[in-house]
């Protein structure tokens, strides 16, 4: 089954909306004019019944009372509507303004002064009833009755025009609506239009963002960023895809020649050997290389189990000035550590971390100078800064992090790496709640790791 569109939803609850409420404003009107007849038709009613119980009250003999009819009639000239009769203690016809058959509700009514209505074909009656004492002490009981006819018509009528009124008002009102509504959600069909035009070539389209409403404006905001963000994810893995194909052709592409080599005439054992060290050296490139694609796909995926312990960060920067200590003096460079902080996390992934920065800046400085970490913290925070000498360009600070960057593409050609250490580095930080940081200034190059302390990532 075909659903309805929004515009056909709104439309449809905004009619039905305004016809409940045109509907109750129009049996509101309606019965207030039933009930400002009633009220009239009351108030003539009792009028004339005070006017029958003053003339019986002062017919104090046979004489008064036998003139009390002609009373009546006179005072009963000029409202044809109107009819009176009086039944006295017996049931007896005593006097009648007019000939009609009144209903027997009208005497079997439960008390005095109370209304009853009735129809007689296309005419109607309200009718009161009271008891009425006669000068002379006799019981008589009066009806009076007053023709309706035209003010059920009146009402009959005015009910039959609200409700076409309001019927068209409501039909109005769900077209108006609709068109408002489909007016309103036009930017909702130009998302629409954009999401299915949407393909690798074409996502650097945006929606408008000016003159919209605010509810559309903040969903067209919303688009346009998840745009932005699909662009900049697609441009980085298109250039993740060429960086990978780029970096595993180079072994293979090392692999196959050697072996091409090799096999192209006979050669000595030796000559063998040193083919498959040479190769084995790509291959364990190649391990190096796959294994940390795979880390950072778990890193992606939140996949990286954590082995969490104390982490005296101090003591693991210790052993990583130890383990390198004799790069440091093939480099010339000074290697120190100042202050302490703890953490809670993976003791390896984060040796990990500081491993590749303490590499990264230990290749990175010239003879003579010292790479530094310090670490500082409390039972909150844990920071640890490594700092070398040396000047990164700023165009190139924002993308140190990116998978394969390594700024100058010499440098893989020298075995430098494929520019995936500082990207581990990032993913480390994040899987641990952490971040990292670098600025590159005064001639000094400093990256910072942020981490939670000890006693905040067990509360957490």
């Amino acid at each position: 089954m075909k659903s309805l569109s929004l515009t056909a939803r709104v439309s449809l609850l905004f009619g039905l909306v305004v016809t409940v409420v045109l509907f109750s404003l129009g049996w509101l009107v309606a019965w207030s004019v039933d009930r400002h007849f009633q009220e009239m038709d009351r108030h003539e009613l009792e009028g004339k019944l005070a006017l029958v119980t003053n003339l019986l009250a002062k017919a104090n003999s046979s004489d008064a009372l036998d003139g009390v009819p002609k009373e009546l009639d006179d005072a009963l000239v000029g409202h044809d509507g109107l009819s009176v009769t009086l039944v006295d203690a017996q049931g007896n016809k005593w006097f009648a303004s007019r000939d009609l058959d009144f209903p027997s509700e009208l005497f079997r009514a439960p008390s005095d002064h109370g209304l009853t209505v009735w129809r007689e074909g296309e005419q109607g009656f309200r009718g009161l009833k009271a008891t009425v004492t006669t000068g002379d002490g006799r019981t008589l009981t009066v009806a009076i009755v007053l023709d309706i006819s035209h003010h059920l018509h009146f009402i009959d009528t005015f009910k039959r025009g609200v409700a076409l009124a309001m019927i068209l008002a409501a039909l109005l009102t769900a077209g108006l609506g609709w068109l408002a509504v489909r007016t309103g959600l036009l930017p909702l069909r130009q998302m629409i239009e954009l999401a299915t035009g949407l393909s690798a070539n074409r996502l650097d389209q945006r929606l408008p963002e000016s003159g919209l409403p605010p509810e559309i404006r903040s969903l067209a905001v919303a688009f346009n960023a998840m745009l932005e963000r699909l662009e900049d994810s697609f441009v980085r893995l298109s250039e993740f895809s060429s960086d990978i194909a780029h970096e595993l052709r180079t072994p293979v592409s090392n692999l196959l020649t050697q072996t091409q080599v090799a096999l192209s005439h006979p050669r000595t054992a030796a000559e063998y050997r040193e083919v498959l060290q040479s190769s084995a050296e790509e291959y364990e490139r190649l391990a190096r290389m796959i294994g940390d694609m795979l880390f950072l796909a778990k890193a992606d995926n939140k996949l990286l189990a954590l082995n969490h312990e104390n982490v005296d960060l101090g003591e693991e920067a210790g052993k990583l000035v130890e383990f390198y200590g004799i790069l440091a003096e093939e480099q010339g460079v000074r290697l120190e550590v100042a202050g302490s902080a703890t953490t809670r996390g993976d003791r390896l992934m984060l040796r990990r971390a500081m491993s590749n920065l303490l590499s990264n800046a230990i290749r990175h400085s010239q003879a003579g100078g010292t790479v530094a970490i310090r670490l500082s913290g409390d039972a909150t925070h844990a920071t640890l800064v490594v700092e070398n000498p040396g000047s990164i360009p700023p165009e190139q600070l924002p993308r140190l992090f990116d998978r394969f960057y390594t700024g100058d593409p010499s440098r893989r050609a020298g075995g430098e790496g494929v520019g995936l250490g500082l990207a581990i580095v990032r993913s480390i930080m994040k899987t641990h709640g952490g971040s990292v940081d670098v600025t590159s200034q005064l001639g000094l190059t400093c990256f910072v790791l942020r981490l939670p302390g000890q006693e905040d990532q067990q509360s957490t």
